[in-house]
């Protein structure tokens, strides 16, 4: 076995930050089998400044502003994709036709086409791959699939959840590449609920058919200097947002439980509400990301007259995840949930363990989020795959 697993990550802004944190520190936390290697960050030449100053700040070796380059080199053993969802296919692809292992951040593509694209491109070159779902490793969210396992809530009947955002809120707000539907895909939707469907089909099962609803609130945003002749004439100052700023859907799981879920950047005041409740015959389990450290529990088969929401506080050694960090009751927070993946990626590549979410479950989280636009276009139900 190699002493380690020498990663090049492409992209340089918010989440190249946070998988950058989490291959600096997983070592640091983890008792891994091999060690990662942060060998090169790469960004287009534009940001070469910021690049270079990113590579210095978290421990980077070098950089490069081609990834064709980091791909080939013979001492790169994953590459790393944090990169706008547009380039999240070319770059996956010739990184496995490279025999590169792979991990790539959320949404896996643009659609479903160029996931299974994806897939099949890891799966002929038979190489490692993961996507970056990364509040599937909140010790209080794996905490609630055990429990689920486990049969504390018994047959599972509901699934309700929210993404609650409101940082675009200000109709000043410019238009940056998320609200641009050629570079993001979708809006509230592929960002916020390719999240939620993902805890869903995680902690219940997966999704057989859809009805959704989608609005755009503000319609023209001001131009980034950047943007100019991407989605306007040059010297225009607003463009078009052509994406969504909202999306609601319901389920049906194919275990028969129903769902509801509610994507959007206009919920004022919540910055990251990420929320689930799930209801099953013998109690609830509820989830709320800005308080990311509990989960509620209520079961019905404690003693009358002493049922109620336990609050757990989900930082004990036996909780998971929990035995790398701090003592009991001592917080972890956002960035925690990249670096307890990438120890999970590393030992999965070292070990040959099972790795997820991997890229098929990038597809069947994908192929929920293209019938959801289907149905809210023919507003009818869908059902996923078809």
């Amino acid at each position: 076995m190699p002493e380690e697993l020498n990663v090049g990550l492409v992209g340089c802004g918010f989440m190249g930050k946070a998988h950058s944190n989490a291959w600096l520190n997983t070592g640091k936390f983890f008792n891994l089998p091999i060690q990662p290697g942060m060998k090169a960050i790469c960004a287009l030449p534009e940001d070469e400044d910021a690049l270079r100053r990113m590579a210095e700040n978290w421990g980077w070796e070098g950089y490069v502003t081609d990834y064709k380059e980091l791909v080939t080199r013979e001492d790169i053993d994953l590459v790393d994709v944090a990169t706008p969802n547009n380039t999240h296919a070319e770059i996956s692809i010739a990184a496995a036709e490279a025999g590169k292992n792979v991990s790539c951040e959320k949404p896996l593509a643009m659609n479903v086409a160029e996931a299974k694209e994806m897939l099949q491109a890891v799966k002929e070159a038979g190489v490692r791959h993961m996507v970056w779902f990364n509040y599937r490793r909140v010790p209080a969210v794996a905490l609630a699939r055990r429990l689920i396992d486990e049969g504390r809530i018994g047959k599972i009947y509901h699934f309700r959840a929210q993404y609650l955002q409101d940082w675009i809120m200000d109709p000043e707000f410019p238009l940056v590449w998320r609200l641009r539907k050629e570079v993001g895909g979708s809006g509230a939707h592929g960002d916020l609920n390719a999240h939620i469907t993902d805890l869903a089909r995680y902690l219940v099962g997966e999704i057989d058919e859809v009805v959704g609803m989608s609005e755009t609130f503000i319609k023209e945003r001001p131009l980034e200097a950047e943007a100019v002749g991407l989605t306007a004439t040059a010297g225009e100052k607003r463009g078009q947002v052509t994406v969504d700023d909202t999306v609601l859907f319901l389920a049906r799981f194919e275990n028969g439980a129903v769902g509801s879920f509610e994507g959007t950047r206009f919920g004022a005041g919540r910055k990251n509400g990420e929320r689930f409740e799930i209801n099953g015959e013998k109690g609830t389990l509820a989830f709320d990301f800005e308080r990311m450290n509990e989960l509620e529990f209520f079961s019905r088969e404690d003693p009358e007259g002493l049922q109620g929401f336990k609050t757990i506080l989900a930082t004990e050694p036996g909780h998971p995840y929990m035995e790398a960090y701090w003592p009991p009751g001592h917080l972890i927070g956002y960035e925690h949930t990249f670096v307890s993946q990438a120890a999970d990626l590393v030992k999965g590549i070292a070990e040959g363990t099972e790795l997820k979410p991997d890229f098929e479950d990038g597809l069947r989280n994908q192929e929920v989020l293209d019938a959801v636009l289907k149905s809210c276009e023919e507003r009818a139900w869908i059902k996923v795959g078809e």
